[in-house]
């Protein structure tokens, strides 16, 4: 996957990250799956949960579609989006050009 400097920057620094980390892979094990029985899964809450898939969402790492249930619950299912991240010297210097001047600056 060839990407631009802050989409790299964005998706490295979603991974960057224990839970997030355990997201991702419990997610590609399981698959697609709703935020309860993914929080449960990895033991933790799921407000931190929420907070955690927002970000990997963001970055583009995992999708989400809300669904009514037949009892009329309402579901977030989440799961995996297709990525790989080439993350060689070359692809690094491909990418760093094109960072905005704020990620340029940015220590996070």
């Amino acid at each position: 996957m060839t990407c631009g400097g802050d989409q790299l920057l964005e998706m490295l620094s979603a991974l960057a990250n224990p839970h997030r980390l355990r997201i991702v892979a419990t997610l590609n094990s399981m698959g697609r799956t709703y935020v309860s029985q993914l929080a449960r899964e990895i033991g933790i809450s799921r407000p931190l949960l929420h907070l955690h898939l927002r970000k990997l969402e963001e970055a583009g790492l995992v999708t989400s579609r809300l669904e009514v249930s037949p009892d009329g619950k309402a579901l977030n299912f989440f799961e995996v989006a297709p990525f790989a991240i080439e993350l060689t010297p070359t692809a690094i210097a491909e990418a760093a050009p094109s960072l905005t001047a704020t990620s340029r600056h940015s220590d996070s």
